[in-house]
């Protein structure tokens, strides 16, 4: 982890999490200016723009990843009063997310208390005014405090959010005309134009699908954002912590999981995969020697040797670490690592397969006769020719990882346990399930959010499969006449 210079009493704080994730983002940038070069790789992502149920997924998935991006922006607080006329720094790290979100970071209770519940969900001792005792329900600290009588609760939760649809038609609209003027320059027209055509599914991109997605993300978050500001809509765990809170800090952990692994093992099955495949002979044999006993070996138990020998190192050197956030950062990159250099191998033996079909194509043996060197074959030739392959299971690869964490961090082998993660909510809830009565709220608000991050992620992977489907370029397209909008 590195800080930065000071700005107006926070100090910049860039995990090594944090710098991988914009270095991802740096490469899609780059790679976005690269497509725009390529026409036969335009062509591909034209066909994923045309999805509708490709681009709804997207769209859902961009809304996890901001939410992402806004818990990767971190910093530390300046303390008042500091030492020798220096400048003293909190020991907590905070990010952009939990500025945001800090109503719901404050506002703990003493225990658990159920989704909009006025009252706590287990019963305490108190001492009445005529010096009795009696077993009560005590009211909560902050959910629904606002309230003078419980029977306002259903009253009051409607009018919320039916004023909060307001704000959320409002932007969904400004939104939305602003695509159909965009549409209807594409076509020398207005914005009258432009809105028949995305609602009559007459664009190339399928504009029609992200506004009516998006419709429905603004009419479920905004109302959910604006009641969370006065009860504990997913309710709280066994801490009092807002479970609402907890599921957004997890989408970062998935989305790191997801990321910066597939950073971490694109290196190997590129490399590995495409010499295995081109060169042949003693190269191959011990390529694929490495990956069949890597494969051979159960992978639960290499991930949990690798990552308790990880924790044992952390544990023996805590000089290394300033914070408590840098050390659960540590594992978190320790555990990406991991995961990279043990689920590179798939990969890599859909590359070498594709390389030693592609070798023996004409301008590639073209190029062996004209005395090209094969490191330029490789990179020139074949490399071009396998990114299809990559594009796609690296996409479809995503949501694997994101359950993968999941369940490592249930059996006690992921995430440190101050990190907060779909994994460490679910193992949480597991005790919760033994109480009598039951508290369901984590994992049911953990397996939601978790459900959508995964299903958007395998919906929009199928879109980017049928998109560079060498077999989908044969069919005719659509509306072959209208322009791209």
């Amino acid at each position: 982890m590195s800080a930065i210079t000071a700005i107006n009493g926070l100090l910049p704080v860039v995990f090594w999490t944090d710098a991988l994730i914009y270095l991802l983002l740096a490469c899609i940038v780059a790679l976005g200016f690269y497509v725009r070069r390529k026409e036969h790789l335009l062509i591909g992502w034209r066909r994923v723009g045309e999805s509708r149920i490709g681009m709804a997924a997207l769209t859902v998935l961009l809304t996890f990843v901001a939410v992402g991006l806004l818990d990767s922006l971190h910093y530390r607080q300046q303390l008042e009063g500091g030492r020798d006329q220096q400048s003293q720094y909190a020991v907590e790290v905070l990010s952009l997310l939990d500025t945001i979100a800090m109503p719901l970071k404050k506002r703990t209770e003493k225990t658990y208390s159920a989704p909009f519940a006025l009252d706590a969900y287990a019963k305490e001792t108190v001492e009445l005014p005529d010096g009795a005792q009696a077993r009560v329900l005590p009211r909560l600290k902050y959910g629904g405090a606002h309230l003078k009588s419980p029977d306002d609760l259903t009253r009051d939760v409607a009018t919320k959010a039916l004023l909060a649809l307001l704000p959320a038609a409002l932007l969904w609209l400004g939104i939305s005309v602003l695509v159909a003027r965009r549409c209807g320059t594409s076509v020398r027209g207005g914005w009258k134009d432009g809105w028949q055509r995305v609602w009559r599914g007459e664009t190339r991109f399928a504009w029609n699908a992200v506004l009516i997605t998006l419709g429905v993300l603004l009419a479920l978050l905004i109302p959910l954002a604006a009641l969370s500001d006065s009860y504990h809509v997913f309710g709280t765990d066994k801490v009092g912590q807002d479970v609402f809170y907890l599921t957004l800090k997890s989408i970062r952990t998935g989305l790191v999981i997801g990321t910066v692994t597939t950073l971490v093992m694109l290196p190997f099955a590129l490399m590995l995969g495409i010499a295995a495949g081109y060169l042949g002979g003693w190269v191959d044999d011990v390529i694929q020697y490495v990956y069949t006993t890597l494969n051979s070996i159960p992978g639960v138990l290499l991930i949990a040797a690798a990552v308790l020998t990880m924790q044992v190192v952390i544990d023996m050197h805590p000089s290394w670490f300033a914070t408590g956030a840098e050390r659960a950062d540590a594992r978190l990159l320790a555990l990406c690592l991991i995961l990279g250099v043990t689920n590179w191998t798939g990969l890599c033996r859909l590359l070498r397969a594709e390389t030693l079909k592609l070798r023996e194509l004409e301008y590639v043996q073209a190029a062996q006769a004209f005395g090209v060197s094969r490191l330029r074959i490789m990179s020139r030739h074949i490399l071009p020719n396998v990114m299809h392959i990559v594009l796609i299971s690296v996409v479809m690869d995503f949501s694997g990882l994101v359950l993968a964490e999941a369940v490592l961090s249930y059996v006690g082998i992921g995430v440190d346990p101050s990190t907060i993660s779909f994994g460490t909510m679910i193992n949480n809830a597991r005790m919760e399930l033994a109480r009598e009565p039951v508290v369901w709220w984590s994992l049911v608000a953990a397996f939601l959010f978790m459900f959508a991050l995964v299903l958007a992620a395998n919906v929009f992977a199928d879109a980017v499969r049928d998109g560079f489907d060498p077999r989908m370029r044969l069919r005719p397209r659509r509306r072959p006449q209208e322009r791209m909008a």
